[in-house]
């Protein structure tokens, strides 16, 4: 299923979690993943056919209400700018800014979990204002540091582990985002709501 707006749509998000769900009761799939206005089931073709899965694909998408519940509230701090966020004064001259109001326009919005993906733990966020969308780095560094916030397009996000990217870095956070000894390993969840919080002193 996938939203046919060409904007993130929450509402079609909530009711792909809700099919999902009733997807993992019904032990129809081997996976289930959804994404950002999409979602994909994985299935066994000696079960179910995919003509067989389409029909209840179509009649969950038509019956399926959008998931309401308490979301809960995470707190990311963050220091921006400096050897922490060396993209911050990009961000901050295209979108014709002060690096200040950046901090301050990205820190003071809650931001929607849509979905994780890329990397273990790597959550998708909705929810970033439109005066700080920036496109992404036109060569991708090799090595981002685990815990780099960013700004891609009209999304961020924040690296659970280094690894490769292509995102303007413009802050970092100590937290640790992605613990296998935890249950679930993920701090973040689809569904939560994030807000990110500027450590003093920052730019």
């Amino acid at each position: 299923m996938q939203s046919t707006a060409s904007q993130i749509d929450e509402n079609c998000q909530r009711i792909l979690w809700g099919i999902a769900q009733k997807l993992r009761a019904a032990n129809h799939c081997i996976d289930i993943v959804p994404g950002m206005n999409n979602l994909s089931a994985i299935v066994d073709p000696q079960r179910h056919s995919a003509a067989a899965m389409l029909d209840i694909l179509r009649e969950l998408a038509s019956t399926t209400q959008a998931v309401e519940f308490q979301a809960r509230q995470i707190q990311i701090p963050v220091h921006y700018g400096g050897e922490y966020g060396p993209d911050l004064d990009l961000v901050a001259r295209h979108c014709q800014l002060s690096a200040k109001e950046v901090i301050r326009l990205h820190s003071q919005a809650d931001y929607l979990v849509y979905f994780l993906g890329f990397q273990p733990g790597f959550a998708y966020l909705g929810g970033l204002t439109a005066s700080l969308h920036t496109p992404r780095r036109a060569e991708p560094r090799l090595q981002i540091a685990a815990g780099s916030v960013g700004i891609g397009g009209s999304q961020t996000g924040i690296y659970p582990a280094a690894s490769p990217g292509g995102w303007q870095i413009i802050g970092r956070t100590n937290l640790r985002l992605f613990n296998t000894q935890q249950s679930p390993p993920s701090l973040l969840q689809p569904g939560d709501i994030v807000r990110f919080v500027a450590e003093q002193n920052d730019a």
